[in-house]
């Protein structure tokens, strides 16, 4: 199938043609009342005979498409160029988004950009046309919302190596965000293996007023189930209040939902969808959506019953939420915005906003923009301008050529922002900041999605706070925490005093969107002839060895790298920032390798124990040690280990330097299955004390390792420098099929082997 730059209605009418029967014949299987998730699931199976446990049965899917950021397809793309393929077996794109730094503006940006990134865009466009994949070019747009105005459709399926990819459940499509390896499964034709999903249902009621926004909902949600508690779990929202919510503003919900470690979200299809879909080009595609509606939502008895139903039912009332906002250092500490002033005074946190930034792939939508700029357009007419450095992400082309059409950016300009590139910039790190030094404590607002330490910025020093888009902006004209818009008011330069006020939005521009200029080129019909740029003296690309098969033997006497005191995120094991630099090459990025990750024997950030030594360095560095010594290694993990980012470097890299097993009391999806994807050991301790009798000097030996079986816990035995031994078990949710990617020491070097058989 042609690969363009819309789902084509021939893909979607094939999706909504097998419904039907499917979803009826499996109502036997899984009973007569299915949420919307469990339709989608089903249609997508690919055995359609199964009946899987929720929260432990393995399941192979067939998604409808695959999409990728740059950041992430460098290292997916070297993966599948192995496979011995001459094209993707489904439709892929390639979205050229995270390298873009923001430091000036968007033009500057944009040209700095394309200038320090060529040799990887180079890569990225010919390695697409060569196998393909349609390919965005820089400044595009972001890849969430680029796919939503382009690619989503209800009842469909995606994977995408990128852990916001739920956003696309805005639209209805059950979006998930994986690693390359994943990613790679697919493109290469077989089935995406993973666990049946639990599944939460989110009933809101009431409708949104005055300050409170969509984002406030994933706030509220992330507040009551936290960082984990969405793990392996889909939480699908219904009720009247998400009728009420515009189809962007369920994409927001829905992006947000991988903080709460959710494998994906999303909303039924509704009237507010099929006006996105129509005014973003796609008019069959509403029709078509229209006809199945009826699959495209949960069954009347779920949403009569919904207890009955979900694992878990979680309800707001959006009538009488409060606007949130969440921080730092963790998206799911939350408060009311009134609630902030007294709490940083409490923490000790800077009350002035050293900057506040809108946009990101969360809250860059038209309606969004259009309820920022009519804060700013209502504050400039009173004279008021920022106190703080306000910037602004657009999320697409379309969507900056649109507001910026409507006149949008200037009222947003007119107090002072900084329109930046269509890309992430500081949302993932791209941010070349100086206005203020590491070290130096002080507090950013953002309507992003995340906010751990060194996050946006690189400095532990900031705290960063996640709010809407309309309260960033308020809080950047009052240039402090301690302001609520909802009541508080600003002294305007004649010394009249100025309440905010902030109106309903606009849900779509009424004169249609300008696509401006898209940037999306197609791959030709055949691309066998096209070379894919890779320069063996590359610093920025390397093309990957396959990884060594397991040699039969158990794990023994293997020293503990490190041991990490709790949140240990994927961006502490491998950050994003300047090191996006080298995620094409996985021997220079290993120089980031857990950098960020607190070593429980120390308390020091990113340095330990050389054992072959006894001296103390940084992480990367004794991994490289280990790894030249031919050493393999342990690590000790804390509760949902890896939680954050979809980036699979932060498994590729301990697996290049020989990490053979990660102990945790728990993981995070994504992270768990990236180990397991690379040929690593993911357990997790039988006995969550366990955690805390390794010590520094012990070896460990992981045992038994011949007779690896599904549900059956794994035996360890942890040896201390003066000979005693402790034995423990550990337990791990490997399936048959993950048993033998451990074997083979790739899920990749069986996908090598069977495409090559």
């Amino acid at each position: 199938m042609p690969v363009a730059a819309f789902t084509p209605i021939e893909l979607i009418n094939d999706v909504y043609a097998t419904m039907d029967e499917r979803i009826e014949t499996a109502r036997e299987r899984f009973g007569p009342n299915l949420t919307l998730a469990e339709k989608i699931l089903i249609n997508h199976l690919d055995d359609r005979t199964t009946t899987p446990e929720r929260g432990t049965s393995y399941v192979d899917l067939r998604p409808d498409r695959v999409a990728m950021q740059d950041a992430t397809a460098q290292m997916a793309w070297l993966q599948f160029m192995t496979a011995g393929l001459d094209r993707v077996q489904v439709p892929t794109t390639t979205h050229c988004d995270h390298l873009i730094s923001a430091r000036i503006d968007a033009q500057h940006d944009l040209a700095a950009a394309l200038d320090s990134n060529q040799e990887v865009y180079d890569f990225l466009e010919s390695v697409s046309a060569r196998y393909g994949a349609g390919f965005w070019k820089p400044g595009s747009g972001i890849i969430h919302q680029v796919v939503l105005e382009q690619y989503a459709f209800p009842g469909g399926m995606m994977i995408g190596t990128d852990s916001h990819t739920p956003n696309a459940g805005g639209l209805g499509m059950v979006a998930v965000g994986v690693g390359g390896a994943d990613a790679v499964d697919v493109m290469t034709g077989f089935g995406w293996n993973v666990r049946w999903p639990q599944f939460i249902g989110v009933l809101l009621t009431g409708e949104l007023s005055g300050w409170a926004a969509p984002k406030d909902v994933i706030l509220k949600v992330a507040e009551i189930l936290t960082v984990s508690g969405g793990t392996g779990a889909i939480v699908e929202y219904f009720g009247p209040g998400a009728a009420s919510l515009s189809a962007t503003g369920k994409a927001t919900i829905c992006n947000m939902g991988a903080e709460i470690g959710a494998t994906t979200s999303l909303f039924a299809y509704d009237d507010a969808m099929a006006r996105y879909l129509r005014a973003t080009g796609r008019e069959e595609m509403a029709g078509a959506a229209t006809a199945v509606a009826h699959h495209l939502r949960a069954d009347d008895e779920v949403l009569a019953d919904p207890g009955s139903h979900f694992d878990r039912v979680v309800e707001i009332d959006l009538s009488r939420l409060e606007p949130h906002i969440n921080g730092p250092h963790t998206p799911d500490r939350a408060r009311p915005v009134a609630e902030l002033g007294s709490e940083a005074r409490l923490n000790g946190w800077p009350l002035e906003v050293s900057a506040a930034l809108v946009g990101s792939c969360t809250n860059s939508s038209y309606e969004d923009i259009t309820r920022a700029a009519g804060i700013a357009r209502h504050a400039a007419a009173h004279g008021l301008r920022t106190k703080t450095p306000l910037m602004v992400t657009p999320g697409s082309e379309q969507v900056r050529a649109t507001i910026q059409r409507d006149g949008l950016l200037g009222d947003l300009e007119s107090i002072g922002a900084t329109v930046l590139a269509n890309a992430c910039g500081p949302c993932i790190g791209q941010w070349q900041r100086d206005d203020v030094a590491e070290g130096t404590p002080n507090s950013i607002v953002t309507s992003y999605n995340r906010n751990f330490p060194k996050r946006n910025d690189g400095y532990a020093s900031t705290n960063a706070f996640v709010t809407s888009p309309e309260t960033v902006v308020a809080l950047a004209l009052a240039g402090t925490l301690d302001f609520d818009p909802a009541t508080d008011t600003l002294t305007a330069p004649d010394g009249t005093e100025v309440k905010l006020t902030v109106g309903p939005g606009t849900e779509l521009p009424e004169q249609g969107f300008d696509p401006g200029d898209s940037g999306f080129l197609a791959p030709p019909e055949d691309g066998r002839e096209v070379s894919v740029r890779v320069s063996p003296d590359s610093e920025r690309l390397q093309v990957l060895e396959p990884f060594a098969p397991w040699d039969g033997k158990d794990f023994c006497d293997l020293p503990v790298l490190l041991k990490a005191l709790g949140k240990c995120t994927t961006d502490h094991i491998s950050m994003a920032g300047p090191w996006l630099r080298y995620r094409g090459h996985l021997e220079n990025i290993s120089g980031n390798l857990y950098l960020g990750v607190v070593n429980a024997f120390t308390g020091a950030v990113g340095e330990g124990k050389n054992q072959l030594d006894g001296s103390t360095g940084p992480f990367p560095g004794v991994a490289a040690a280990y790894h030249a010594a031919g050493w393999r290694w342990v690590v000790v993990g804390d509760r949902n280990m890896g939680e954050g980012s979809s980036r699979e470097h932060a498994a590729m890299e301990p697996r290049f330097r020989g990490c053979a097993v990660v102990i945790a009391r728990s993981f995070a999806r994504i992270h768990e299955t990236n180990l397991k994807k690379q040929g690593m050991l993911a357990l997790t301790f039988s006995d969550p004390d366990d955690y805390d009798r390794i010590g520094e000097n012990d070896r460990i030996s992981v045992l038994g390792l011949a007779d690896l079986t599904p549900g059956v816990p794994v035996r360890i035995q942890v040896t201390s420098p003066d000979g005693t031994t402790l034995d423990i078990t550990a337990d791990h949710t490997l399936s048959p099929d993950q048993i033998e990617w451990f074997r083979a020491g790739s899920a990749l070097n069986l996908i090598r082997r069977r495409t090559r058989d």
